[in-house]
């Protein structure tokens, strides 16, 4: 365990984007591949990695991920150890707003910085899906005298463009120049389709994160963001590197995935019930963590002529049950029935979603406490999904909010 370092994990983003999974959870707790939440992964890749002292700073609708973490994660680690993860809310110690950026999150929480008195601190998002070891980027932190790095990964122009932060290095991977969101992305030297994205993983050496941050806090042009005002302020003065993402996952090309619209969402749930899904979740080397209820296993009943249980290319996760219904390429959630002659195709399902007799699912992201009627169809017909307050994205995905009942069907 590295106990120099301090992990401090942002998991207070609104999530926009990904309305309405995101209107009653915060996007960090919005459930992926049916048995984890989004954090699971990076507070995963911290407990890999031997980071075992982290904060996670929330701000909006936090309920839900405060309850993930209380009875999740606290039992991986050992409070008499040293090892914890804290769930800290807007504390108001030094300002009476809430959170005005990322930077200023973390200026607002510096008591418990200094409390903790760390070498490194690192901070983290709680909203994206890979894998990594932490180590490896602190190792190259400390063997260049940095004093911030920044974790990159080469992007598509077109993918990075008015999304992510792009860097400009020298041979030796120290940062020349950082843009933040560019419309116009500067491209890697002869990769002219490419740009070397900021992935929004920072190490600091603690006395330089504490020094800019209050420098950042006075400075009323700021936006007190990392990425646009940190970062950038550092470079001239101080020696800033990239660290050249180094994958976990164990595949021919790196996975890293911003999960941040519906689209994006559906496409890496979907991922994984491929035969060779790019993101290993199987790799007992680099496992992911979780909450894992106390269930039955998942139950396929009647073997018949006319009605068959099945799955196929699915991930059904303990508790639920296909009563002869049909599942194919689809991800079902704990504790779902699929019931007699109906049918669940290329969706996602989260906990608890009823599918009555004679329904039929395609396309489709279903939230927790649905119930879909009988002989019901979604996914088919998109202006009637619409009709009916469906949410309806530009890749023609249905996504059918939380507590969806009949009398949402009439």
């Amino acid at each position: 365990m590295k106990h120099n370092v301090l992990a401090i994990v942002l998991a207070g983003g609104r999530g926009a984007r990904l309305d309405p999974l995101t209107r009653d959870r915060a996007k960090p707790a919005v459930p992926f591949g049916g048995a984890y939440r989004i954090v699971d992964f990076t507070l995963s890749n911290c407990y890999n990695s031997g980071l075992r002292k982290i904060l996670l700073l929330t701000q909006y609708k936090a309920m839900s991920l405060d309850r993930h973490i209380l009875i999740g994660w606290s039992r991986y680690l050992c409070r008499e150890m040293g090892e914890y993860v804290d769930v800290v809310p807007p504390q108001q110690y030094i300002a009476e707003s809430w959170y005005l950026g990322t930077a200023d999150a973390v200026y607002q929480n510096l008591f418990a910085v200094e409390d903790e008195k760390p070498e490194h601190v690192i901070i983290l998002g709680g909203d994206h899906i890979y894998k990594m070891n932490y180590d490896k980027m602190l190792k190259f932190h400390i063997d260049n005298n940095a004093a911030a790095t920044v974790a990159a990964i080469p992007i598509s122009l077109p993918e990075a463009s008015g999304r992510f932060g792009v860097m400009e290095v020298d041979s030796n991977n120290r940062i020349l120049g950082f843009e933040e969101k560019p419309e116009f992305p500067k491209s890697i030297p002869y990769q002219n389709d490419r740009c070397l994205g900021s992935m929004g993983i920072y190490i600091f050496n603690t006395k330089t994160l504490c020094c800019k941050l209050c420098e950042d806090a006075v400075d009323s042009e700021s936006k007190h963001d990392f990425g646009t005002n940190i970062i950038p302020s550092l470079i001239d003065s101080h020696p800033v590197f990239a660290f050249p993402f180094m994958d976990e996952n164990r595949k021919t090309e790196a996975y890293w995935r911003d999960v941040g619209t519906l689209d994006s969402f559906y496409e890496a749930n979907m991922d994984l019930v491929s035969v060779d899904p790019h993101l290993n979740i199987y790799d007992e080397a680099w496992p992911i963590y979780t909450f894992h209820p106390n269930l039955p296993p998942a139950k396929f009943v009647f073997a018949s002529e006319l009605r068959t249980g099945q799955a196929l290319d699915s991930i059904v996760c303990p508790g639920s049950i296909v009563s002869g219904g049909l599942v194919s390429r689809s991800i079902l959630g704990y504790r779902c029935r699929v019931n007699s002659f109906s049918h669940v195709e290329s969706s996602i399902l989260f906990d608890n979603v009823q599918v009555a007799r004679g329904a039929k699912i395609q396309n489709a992201i279903i939230d927790k406490d649905v119930t879909i009627p009988e002989n019901e169809a979604i996914g088919y017909d998109h202006d009637r999904d619409r009709n009916r307050g469906f949410t309806v994205t530009e890749n023609g995905i249905t996504v059918v909010a939380k507590q969806v009942g009949p009398k949402h069907f009439v």
